[in-house]
């Protein structure tokens, strides 16, 4: 049975690609490539504020089981959907890393702990909701010469922590020190093997196999790790086979106000990377993503924020790396995902599963990362090379300043250090650079409805 129909079979038979249903088998399959693509990205940041505010390892653990169940939910609400949620396209949701530093901020105020950051949170979701309209009315600020330089943007400043988790995760730890492992031979050896593994598959293999070389390219990885001896389950054992999530466990919210506005701050910000991310994404499964949809996709966005809010976790926001994985595997299909929302749900009330696969050690994802998160910014290039750069050169300009910007806090990470701390909140995002880039000079450069008529 083939796993996708032929275009052929597909436009006779009415059913977009992204609405195809493939068989039970192949669907786990790779949605649990997409979970495995994005979980480091999804536990990392409970293990962040962890750290930054001491929590005991019973607490970590429920937040991280929180964070997969509620970003499971909210990957469901995206691919399914209703009148008035979800954008309905092979999209995984997980927490925004824009939150990391405004709920470090809260979180260290002894008036407020975690009740204040859920407070914040659940406000800032509703929030979200409310104001996903009004962004939905400034689609036409995000025309292809915008959506095809944040992309471009995205990919690149991924690349960045796809090239650090091959050489064995960040150079420095949660802690502020450096990490004496990182760039160890074997790392890179394993790292190469992938890379290498990932090719053969996509250039000699077909059908299924070629879908899911970067699954076969992480399992590789697994049992070389495994073999080396870096991956470790002491403590499976203490972890229970099921812990089902209950809503506001850690306690009652508390409701800041400055709490609340520093995250009403970040949903914007993710409103605004999401934005250009729905765009994208439309152009790459061939969707177009009209007004409505996009304010469905944003809606959910504030929902998914709000579960995280009421469950114990975190803001979430549509996952770009995900989107280079849809490019690699050629299936658009959202149900892929939607099996995907499943097993993240599993894993958040299976916490012995969730254990084993925490223990997979970054250098035996570097590989697959670097490939989708290259292919993110080759979707971008793909997109501007439609954009007309001969007639009206002023899109050269657009580009290269949107580029340039958006780069910054890769490259520079204290180039903004003497800002005030607030704005911090935009400085620290490329993407929001870049979007915010490209969208004033092209409102600038780009020619007024009488000079086009005129034209």
């Amino acid at each position: 049975m083939p796993l996708t129909d032929t275009p052929s079979e597909t436009k006779s038979s009415g059913i977009h690609p992204v609405d195809q249903r493939l068989p039970l088998a192949p669907t786990v399959l790779l949605g649990l490539q997409h979970v495995l693509v994005m979980y480091s990205a999804c536990i990392i940041v409970p293990l962040i504020l962890g750290a930054a505010l001491q929590l005991p390892k019973e607490t970590l653990s429920l937040i991280i089981n929180a964070d997969l169940f509620a970003a499971g939910l909210a990957t469901l609400v995206q691919c399914f959907g209703n009148r008035y949620f979800g954008i309905k396209l092979p999209i995984m949701m997980g927490v925004t890393f824009t939150s990391i530093a405004p709920m470090i901020a809260i979180g260290v105020n002894p008036e407020l702990g975690l009740p204040g950051i859920y407070g914040a949170i659940i406000v800032s979701g509703i929030f979200g909701i409310l104001f996903a309209p009004i962004m939905g009315r400034l689609m036409r600020f995000f025309p292809p010469v915008v959506t095809g330089s944040v992309l471009l943007v995205i990919g690149i400043s991924l690349m960045k922590v796809g090239i650090e988790w091959s050489a064995g995760g960040s150079p420095t730890l949660v802690d502020g020190s450096t990490n004496p492992d990182f760039g160890k031979p074997i790392y890179l050896l394993v790292s190469l093997l992938q890379l290498i593994l990932i090719l053969l598959i996509t250039r000699f293999a077909k059908g299924f196999l070629s879908n899911v070389s970067v699954l076969i390219a992480m399992l590789a990885g697994f049992i070389a790790a495994w073999l080396l001896g870096d991956i470790s389950l002491k403590g499976l054992n203490d972890e229970p086979w099921v812990a089902l999530i209950k809503p506001l466990s850690l306690g009652m919210p508390t409701f800041d106000f400055l709490a609340i506005c520093s995250m009403s701050l970040v949903m914007l910000v993710t409103m605004v990377e999401s934005t250009g991310m729905f765009l994208a994404l439309g152009k790459l499964v061939d969707k177009e993503v009209d007004q409505k949809q996009l304010v469905r996709g944003l809606r959910s966005d504030g929902l998914g924020t709000l579960l995280g809010g009421l469950f114990n976790a975190f803001p979430y926001t549509s996952f770009s790396q995900n989107i280079g994985l849809v490019t690699i595997s050629g299936v658009k299909s959202r149900y892929v995902a939607a099996a995907g929302a499943f097993i993240l749900i599993a894993l958040g009330c299976l916490p012995k599963m969730a254990f084993i696969i925490a223990s997979i050690p970054q250098y035996a994802l570097g590989a697959a990362a670097m490939v989708m998160f290259g292919t993110v910014a080759l979707m971008g290039v793909r997109i501007l090379s439609e954009v007309d750069f001969t007639e009206s050169r002023s899109n050269l300009l657009v580009v290269s300043a949107s580029l340039g910007i958006g780069l910054i806090p890769m490259i520079a990470p204290d180039y903004f250090q003497y800002l005030p701390l607030w704005s911090h909140i935009f400085t620290d995002s490329g993407i929001i650079l870049s979007v915010c880039t490209a969208i004033l000079l092209n409102a600038i450069f780009s020619p007024s409805p009488e000079q086009t008529k005129k034209g």
